[in-house]
């Protein structure tokens, strides 16, 4: 088949984006709504559900008439989305209450149990991964215990992108890369009932939804769905995968020797393996087939950084995040010219660290001004994603960096994190990678491409950042101070969140304590 479009349909945490896309991966048109999160409590982050729908359909519609388009002109439909966090139903298929997101940390209590009874070295074994305040089995114990009644009355669990396929089709079902979000087993990678069992919550086993390959067709779009979006009736849909796989799929990044980030919300950095390797310092979850794994290391703590300084400084209408941070470029310039010793912490939703950790500005003075916050900002997200390079690289042999997310948009940060690196950086000609790596996909399962491999030779590089010595030099003593702070403030931290917890308790039970930040 020669002629259509691919449409990619990414629930992501700030934002759902449908992106259409040709044949050859370039953008045609794009709808975008941003997510509606709410905060009932501290520590808590939710979204309705139906109203997570409602965007979805709604930036379907937008891209579409962006790309002046109807919705015959659709091939198939590929949906992706944040992972993690819980979107429960009912045994009617009807939302159980509020979506979680994988922002909350309600569930830190359940995670510091585990860790006193050596729960999550077990799991670690078991699962391939220690479960974190967001994790889906995490959230679940947390039901069980606090919300015994909604527990109950569990029917189904899904992720984000399976609760939009679902109301896109009808058919409730999951794909391989997220059943392995804490059910399978790491070395069947199957549903594990002995796991859940360690974990206190068997019961859940027979909610868990039938797992299909990302590259299948999971349904097809229904009549109602089509009223909603545009799409035709029938249009096929993929089962889809995980926005983490979707972007190192979107940027052809599925070679165990390659290494992918997607500087987003949160953290993103991981590489596929041909054996599962657990290790504290990342997940190992399901690859996109058996017999492969993706070892990935993540927090929530890249671009929301970004996105909070504009909430702080910009100025209404100013035109985003990405706009308000190209006005900044003369400060910017101004501040990497300068000596400015300003560092860092982007803890303001987690980090990789056991202490509950927090952001924090070191080395303010006077003389600073938005420049050189903005810069140290910068700085501090990047050596983030260090951290996490750095464990994987221990183990993994890396010959290629792709990047995808803030970083791939701008030549200032792409070049620094090449600089802070110390390693070549490739952007891609494609945009909207986890987007594209639903399109993908969707494009096999239609047979529009004969393969998720074929398909990915499509990505071809954008650009290519190579470090700079003189900067690399200085990025390794910013690294340093970096680190040294880290440590500094790691008993601090539990300091700091016990006097927090202490004068919040009147309002805020203790499982909702800040998550204990290990790596996603």
């Amino acid at each position: 088949m020669s002629r259509g479009y691919l449409l990619g349909l990414d629930g992501g945490s700030s934002s759902t984006k449908a992106v259409i896309f040709d044949l050859q991966g370039t953008v045609v048109g794009i709808g975008r709504e941003d997510s509606r999160l709410e905060h009932p409590k501290a520590h808590w982050v939710e979204r309705d559900m139906t109203a997570a729908w409602s965007s979805a359909a709604q930036a379907i519609r937008a891209a579409l008439t962006n790309a002046e388009l109807n919705g015959g002109d659709i091939v198939a439909v590929g949906v992706t989305g944040h992972g993690d966090g819980l979107y429960p139903l009912d045994r009617e298929g009807r939302p159980l209450g509020h979506a979680i997101t994988s922002l909350d940390s309600r569930a830190a209590g359940i995670v510091e149990r585990w860790c006193r009874e050596g729960v999550r070295e077990e799991a670690l074994a078991r699962i391939g991964q220690m479960p974190f305040a967001f994790s889906p089995v995490t959230l679940l114990a947390w039901m069980q215990q606090y919300q015994p009644e909604r527990f109950a009355a569990l029917g189904h669990v899904l992720t984000c992108k399976d609760w939009l396929r679902f109301k896109l089709t009808g058919e409730l079902s999951t794909d391989f890369t997220e059943a392995s979000t804490g059910y399978t087993d790491v070395n069947t990678q199957r549903y594990s009932r002995e796991a859940l069992t360690m974990l206190g919550i068997e019961s859940v086993f027979e909610a868990l939804p039938d797992v299909r390959l990302s590259d299948e067709i999971a349904g097809r779009v229904c009549e109602a769905a089509a009223r909603a979006t545009g799409l035709t009736a029938g249009t096929p849909v993929a089962t889809g995968l995980h926005d983490v796989t979707a972007s190192a799929v979107g940027l052809g990044n599925i070679a165990s020797d390659t290494l992918t980030i997607a500087a987003g919300t949160f953290s993103i950095n991981e590489v596929f393996s041909d054996a599962p390797k657990p290790d504290p310092r990342w997940a190992t979850r399901n690859g996109l087939r058996a017999g492969q794994w993706l070892n990935m290391a993540i927090s929530p703590a890249s671009s929301s950084n970004l996105e909070w300084f504009h909430r702080q400084w910009g100025q209404p209408g100013d035109g985003g995040t990405g706009a308000f941070l190209a006005d900044m470029e003369a400060a910017l310039d101004a501040a990497f010219r300068s000596s400015s010793r300003l560092v860092y912490h982007p803890f303001l939703y987690g980090s990789p660290y056991d202490e509950p950790a927090s952001a924090g500005l070191f080395g303010l003075q006077g003389w600073h001004d938005r420049g050189h916050v903005l810069r140290a900002i910068l700085e501090g997200v990047v050596f983030n994603h260090r951290v996490h390079v750095d464990a994987l690289a221990s183990t993994f042999n890396i010959d290629r960096v792709r990047i995808t997310g803030g970083g791939s948009h701008s030549p200032r940060l792409a070049q620094l994190f090449a600089d802070s690196l110390g390693r070549p950086l490739e952007t891609s000609r494609i945009h909207e990678a986890a987007a594209w790596g639903a399109a993908i996909c969707a494009g096999v399962a239609a047979e529009v491409f004969p393969s998720i491999e074929s398909a990915a030779r499509l990505c071809e590089v954008g650009h290519r950042y190579l470090p700079d010595q003189e900067r690399q030099a200085e990025c390794q003593q910013g690294f340093k101070r970096y680190q040294r702070l880290v440590e500094g403030m790691r008993s601090l931290w539990t300091m700091l969140d016990a006097e927090a917890t202490s004068s919040n308790s009147s309002a805020t039970s203790s499982e909702s304590m800040p998550q204990p930040g290990a790596t996603r």
